[in-house]
């Protein structure tokens, strides 16, 4: 995990905005957040707030139009595309709405996959997926194809892919959508238990009882974070403070 003295991730005046002239869409305005290695961030809104547009950009998947984003200290408008890739792929784990696992792969080849694509030894990789998957509890699930998974099963080979190797990054985008309540607990205490272990993690969610798991709440509308809590405070309260 990172152990410099940056944040994990920091957003300043982060604008983001599709289109131009006046049909143009301001997803994001001005989001200033900072997420501290061992740290877990729940992002909370109404639909179209700019939540999933906020992980992209913190992801390095969408790049902002105004403000800078900042990982492990490095500004992500000054790397080209390669750096972009490398740290996608070193520093930070992703979890989708839509998953993205690879059909014609097994769940463990899926997990093992950004390890073997930053040149990690097949076996040094594949031995850390194993790990990952026990990690969720599908170890037994190793060499089933997508296919052959239950939406809950799926979704937890997806989180271990994003939870596999030294992450020093975690974004979660509603992770628990696909799973029962039990599942989503086991996921989410999974997730918790990484950022406890010293990464920071970045979790969308419209849900208080799983913001709950997290450090601290920011509440988005029309793309401006307009409220937070921290430990004093619920993540029921912040909802009734600001809905």
């Amino acid at each position: 995990m990172s152990t410099t003295t940056h944040p994990a991730l920091l957003l300043d005046g982060v604008e983001r905005t599709h289109g131009t002239g006046p049909t143009a869409v301001h997803a994001l305005r001005g989001v200033s957040l900072a997420v501290e290695p061992g740290e877990l961030v729940a992002v909370m809104g109404p639909s179209g707030s700019g939540k999933s547009t906020l992980l992209n950009v913190a992801g390095a998947l969408d790049a902002p139009t105004g403000g800078r984003v900042l990982i492990d200290g490095q500004e992500l408008s000054a790397l080209g595309r390669k750096q972009l890739d490398r740290l996608r792929r070193r520093t930070m784990g992703f979890v989708f709405q839509d998953l993205n696992l690879i059909p014609s792969l097994t769940a463990l080849e899926n997990v093992s996959l950004p390890l073997e694509l930053d040149g990690v030894a097949l076996r040094t990789a594949r031995a850390a997926a194993r790990a990952a998957l026990d990690k969720v509890r599908i170890p037994e699930l190793a060499d089933r194809f997508p296919e052959q998974l239950s939406g809950g099963q799926q979704q937890r080979a997806a989180i271990a892919r994003a939870l596999v190797g030294d992450r020093s990054l975690v974004l979660a985008d509603e992770p628990t959508g696909a799973l029962d309540s039990t599942t989503g607990e086991a996921v989410l205490r999974t997730l918790r238990q990484q950022c406890d272990d010293g990464a920071a993690g970045l979790l969308v969610t419209h849900e208080s009882r799983h913001a709950a798991w997290a450090d601290r709440v920011i509440f988005l509308r029309d793309g401006v974070v307009v409220d937070s809590t921290g430990d004093a405070a619920t993540p029921e309260s912040l909802l009734d403070r600001v809905v």
